[in-house]
């Protein structure tokens, strides 16, 4: 076995984790002891470099940086038929703006103290499968472990994105989302869930969540557990820039699930086409468009040092 690997991301945070990198690695070597850092250059080198951690032997490899960086990471640890290695575990180190993986497992806003507790326990947590067309309209494939989404929420991100997060996660995702709205109408979507019959409807956003965060800290799904087996899916019909000024704190807290307009429902996969160009979020990246299906893998992750709802 050879010592955990960190991934780490330095252009992360607007390039903060870069600068701040030696004070952080004299942090994780006080909790973990020897490690190995390797460091991210462009988009997709996390997985890779995950992927080579584990097929060189390490068991534990930390992902510092924001929640892309999380992706990435975790899709280097599982291939299709699950873990890479079955005793392979994934650490997080929240080092980026939008931060809704590490409100999602209930983390410190103080790396120190998250960092501190690396070293501790570790329990199973559910992952999601996401089946997409890419924007050249090839299949695609990736793991999720905190939301995926579709429609407004696609456009917010591919806004974000754009034009960088340099007023942190949740203002960045505010006046992204408020930009989105604004040139925004209703999707239609054929939607099924676990099999069932099919619906057609017209939507805001469709999220569908293993965690309770998304967008910089909007608690999408309220009721969201990482390790229950389920899919949290919420759906918004019929919202509106207006709606998101004057509604915007329900979003924050939770309480959107009350609004007229809003439906909650629980599944273990979800399926969904359209013959409209309607985006998808992962994670807080962009991969791709629908048609798309989403399918839950119960306790698929070993995580390590966090605290999981």
């Amino acid at each position: 076995m050879i010592p955990p690997v960190a991934v780490v991301n330095p252009k992360a945070a607007n390039g903060a984790t870069g600068r701040h990198w030696p004070r952080l690695a004299k942090l994780i070597g006080s909790a973990l002891g020897q490690f190995t850092p390797v460091f991210t250059a462009s988009c997709g080198d996390g997985t890779r470099l995950a992927r080579q951690a584990i097929e060189q032997g390490a068991e534990l490899v930390v992902s510092v940086g924001g929640d892309g960086t999380h992706n990435e990471v975790l899709n280097g640890l599982l291939d299709g038929k699950g873990l890479r290695n079955p005793d392979s575990r994934m650490a997080v180190v929240p080092a980026g703006t939008g931060g809704d993986l590490r409100r999602s497992l209930g983390l410190s806003e103080s790396q120190r103290d998250v960092i501190g507790r690396l070293g501790e326990g570790r329990r199973r947590v559910d992952v999601g499968r996401l089946e997409f067309t890419d924007d050249q309209g090839a299949p695609g494939a990736r793991f999720f472990l905190n939301v995926s989404s579709c429609g407004v929420s696609g456009k917010v991100v591919e806004v974000v994105n754009s034009s960088g997060k340099w007023l942190g996660g949740r203002l960045s995702f505010a006046i992204g989302s408020a930009r989105a709205l604004a040139g925004y109408r209703d999707q239609r979507i054929r939607l099924r869930l676990d099999g069932g019959e099919a619906r057609e409807l017209s939507i805001t956003a469709l999220a569908i969540a293993n965690g309770q965060y998304f967008g910089g800290g909007m608690r999408v799904a309220p009721a969201a557990e990482m390790d229950d087996g389920l899919f949290d899916v919420t759906i918004w019909k019929g919202f509106t820039l207006a709606d998101f000024i004057l509604k915007s704190s329900s979003l924050y807290s939770g309480r959107h699930l009350e609004l007229p307009g809003v439906e909650s429902h629980r599944a273990t996969r979800v399926e969904a086409e359209s013959q409209e160009t309607v985006l998808i979020d992962l994670d807080g990246e962009r991969p791709g468009r629908l048609p798309a299906a989403w399918q839950v893998l119960p306790g698929a992750l070993w995580l390590q040092g966090a605290n999981v709802r």
